[in-house]
């Protein structure tokens, strides 16, 4: 969910240890670098150990699966942390509850990716006042009281990435059609990625002049598509939102035979970024929301707790707030993206 941008360090957070800094959303090609998870730096070093409660929405799509297996996996590096995963919900009540028995359970830590940000921000606050440190991760709690740390994607960014990536294809081509694709439309985080595409296109003079909203699943995206394919006869480029509705999407650009547009994807699935390696179809770019959410949230809470700070920085404690790059992915930087992008 979008958030009010108080404390903002925009990095690049990965699987691995160091954070590498970004300065913007630029859809050119990053050499290099890649993903660092062989190094160490000194706070990798085992310490206190750490209980930290895992708690986040039902996997029922492949970005959130990937959120959690992403955070198991961080947690199974190190040797000072023990893990307690409850079982994915979308029942506000029943996540509440998680939380709650992390609290009766005095866990150092909760990792906490909410179903709704402003109904878990009670229970959150309680377990700030108790003493556990809470990283927040995704969907904003509505108190600033109610986390330690934030981890949290870039969805305007995703837009302006999106919008970028299209203009710089089209270059000179005012008379372009760019379609886009969006998610639920009554969510903010939706109209904040459609906000960042429209100001990205804008600066290059071009517009959205076909949309449709779907509803972040494969049935929606197909059905969204060939609404979208039947509406609009001409189509140089299409953005859309989200790569597991993606999956639909790209059913109805098959039934309908056309093959005069390109695609860019939202979020950064690694079936997507497969099709761009190979480059036989019509994905040629990917705008990363990272999966590695609730791997970064579990890494903030050990460093949190055992007093220590990020690896890349002067500062001596973990940041307040941490907003995820949106990186645009292309058949020239794709492998270094693949290893940690989700299955749709």
């Amino acid at each position: 969910m979008p958030h009010k941008r108080t404390t903002r360090l925009v990095a690049v957070l990965t699987l691995g240890v160091a954070l590498t800094a970004c300065t913007g959303n630029t859809p050119q090609s990053t050499q290099g670098g890649g993903n660092q998870g062989g190094v160490k730096v000194a706070n990798d070093e085992p310490g206190k150990k750490v209980v930290i409660g895992f708690s986040a929405p039902a996997a029922d799509h492949g970005w959130m699966a990937a959120i959690t297996e992403a955070a198991k996996k961080e947690a199974g590096k190190y040797s000072d942390v023990e893990l307690k995963v409850v079982e994915g919900t979308n029942d506000v009540n029943l996540q509440i509850s998680q939380v709650e028995t992390f609290i009766n359970d005095k866990v150092d830590a909760i990792v906490l990716l909410p179903f709704d940000g402003a109904a878990l921000t009670p229970v959150a606050l309680k377990a700030m006042k108790a003493g556990i440190t809470v990283i927040n991760v995704d969907r904003q709690f509505d108190s600033p009281f109610a986390a330690r740390s934030t981890v949290l994607g870039d969805n305007h960014g995703m837009g302006v990435s999106a919008g970028m990536y299209v203009c710089e294809r089209l270059k000179g081509k005012t008379d372009a059609v760019v379609a886009e694709i969006a998610g639920i439309d009554s969510l903010p985080l939706t109209q904040e990625r459609s906000k960042g595409f429209s100001e990205a296109l804008a600066s290059c003079g071009l517009k959205v002049g076909n949309r449709v909203a779907a509803e972040f699943t494969v049935e929606s995206g197909e059905k969204a598509a060939a609404n979208l394919l039947q509406a609009a006869r001409k189509i140089d480029a299409i953005w859309n939102h989200d790569d597991d509705q993606g999956v639909g999407v790209a059913a109805a650009v098959k039934n309908s035979g056309r093959s005069e547009f390109f695609m860019v994807g939202g979020a950064g699935s690694a079936n997507v970024m497969r099709e761009i390696k190979a480059d036989n179809g019509p994905h040629k770019a990917t705008v990363v929301y990272p999966s590695t959410q609730g791997a970064d949230g579990i890494r903030l809470a050990r460093l949190a707790v055992q007093g220590k700070s990020l690896g890349d920085l002067v500062e001596v404690e973990v940041p307040r707030q941490v907003e995820l790059y949106a990186p645009v992915v292309t058949k020239d930087n794709v492998d270094r993206y693949l290893p940690t992008a989700f299955e749709s």
